[in-house]
């Protein structure tokens, strides 16, 4: 199962070796109803298989497209889920993603993945990473709204005995910072490799001292990592290890709330959790100023904002829409030509209608825009559409 996040969302959104079969379906979770999940997955596939033979694809060719989803339909599988289920399918392309919200039941065979009942996961919830710190087992996770997912960094050290060369002379109150790992040279420009610290210093102060050096190079290693990054970073671990990374950190975004307590305990779901917890709110604010900004925009009337959907599409497909606001669980179906501008809409979707909503939400995600997808009634103006654009 793959990471939902923006990054994954680009690749399927550039991804235009047709058909392409997106199934959305709820999940019971529990109790008695937990048997009606195979029942709505097979009626599912079945209309997938109905819409490709409504396309002049033939039963075989159907099956076998569709068959690395039907082999999800084991016990095991459906024994481990959550809320939401979501499988996309094309030539070359297997998705699915067990998700922690509900989608009603869809079934959308087009020229390209309707990704629209995903975006409200990736709106607040960007990315964010959570550095699990301990001296005998540090961590590094990426992380979005449906879950962590532990990053496997290169020369990262994992312990403060891998990061710190103990010898006998360790005994008397020394010991030896490391080198990174492939490195001739100590990346603190105030130690040499080899360099003895502590001698005649407390116990305490002298183990403190080596946490900090340890700290520093797994900075060193994670700014390597994040060099590009503006994604916030969030500490977990006991309390009095936190304020000695923040010595070591470079990383320009590190929040300052973190999560105390050891992270050895943790299970992790429960981590996830409580970092969530921490970065939702940072995700919301700049939807929040979008939706001012538009308002204001819309208001001036200089065509910086539009309602329009024609103009919308058109907008999007030329890498004119900087924010787009499309309402959750709604589609409008049909087909729009940008080269002639011709707008068809039905209520009901012919066999290859695409969600015009979700036309102009891919091409924004494809032309660098944000796409914010949210409850109708959360809508601006509880507009059908709404965009923000460049110019």
């Amino acid at each position: 199962m793959a990471l939902l996040s923006i990054d994954e969302l680009k690749i399927l959104t550039e991804h235009t070796h047709k058909p392409c079969i997106s199934l959305y379906m709820p999940m019971q979770k529990a109790g008695p109803e937990i048997r009606q999940n195979p029942i709505r997955f097979k009626n599912l596939i079945r209309e997938a298989q109905s819409r490709l033979e409504a396309m002049e694809m033939n039963e075989s060719e159907a099956n076998e497209l569709l068959q690395p989803a039907m082999e999800l339909d084991t016990g095991e599988f459906w024994e481990n889920q959550d809320q939401g289920l979501a499988i996309l399918i094309a030539p070359g392309v297997f998705r699915y993603y067990q998700l922690p919200t509900e989608f009603p039941e869809l079934v959308v065979v087009s020229d390209r993945f309707h990704i629209k009942p995903l975006l409200p996961l990736i709106n607040h919830d960007g990315k964010f990473y959570v550095l699990a710190l301990s001296q005998q087992d540090l961590k590094f996770f990426a992380g979005t709204r449906s879950g962590l997912q532990e990053v496997e960094i290169e020369n990262l050290p994992k312990s403060l005995d891998e990061a710190l060369l103990y010898d006998e002379t360790s005994k008397e109150g020394q010991f030896r910072i490391a080198t990174k790992k492939g490195s001739s040279s100590n990346p603190f420009s105030r130690s040499q490799p080899g360099a003895f610290h502590g001698q005649g210093s407390p116990d305490r102060d002298q183990h403190q001292e080596g946490i900090l050096q340890y700290f520093h190079l797994v900075d060193a290693e994670l700014h390597e990592k994040l060099r590009e990054e503006t994604a916030p970073l969030i500490l977990a671990g006991v309390d009095y290890l936190h304020p000695i990374y923040r010595q070591a950190n470079s990383y320009h975004n590190l929040l300052e709330q973190g999560i105390t307590r050891r992270p050895e305990l943790f299970q992790v779901e429960e981590l996830h959790a409580d970092a969530w917890e921490i970065v939702e709110p940072l995700f919301y604010e700049s939807e929040q100023q979008a939706m001012e900004l538009f308002q204001q925009l819309l208001g001036e009337g200089r065509g910086t904002a539009s309602s329009n959907l024609k103009e919308i599409l058109a907008a999007a497909y030329y890498q004119r829409v900087d924010s787009l606001f499309v309402p959750v669980g709604q589609q409008i179906w049909g087909k729009f030509d940008p080269e002639t501008m011709n707008l068809d809409i039905h209520p009901e979707p012919d066999a290859d209608d695409q969600d015009l909503l979700d036309f102009a939400a891919i091409h924004t995600i494809i032309n660098g825009g944000r796409v914010y997808a949210v409850e109708p009634e959360k809508m601006p103006s509880q507009l059908q559409v709404a965009a923000i654009f460049r110019y």
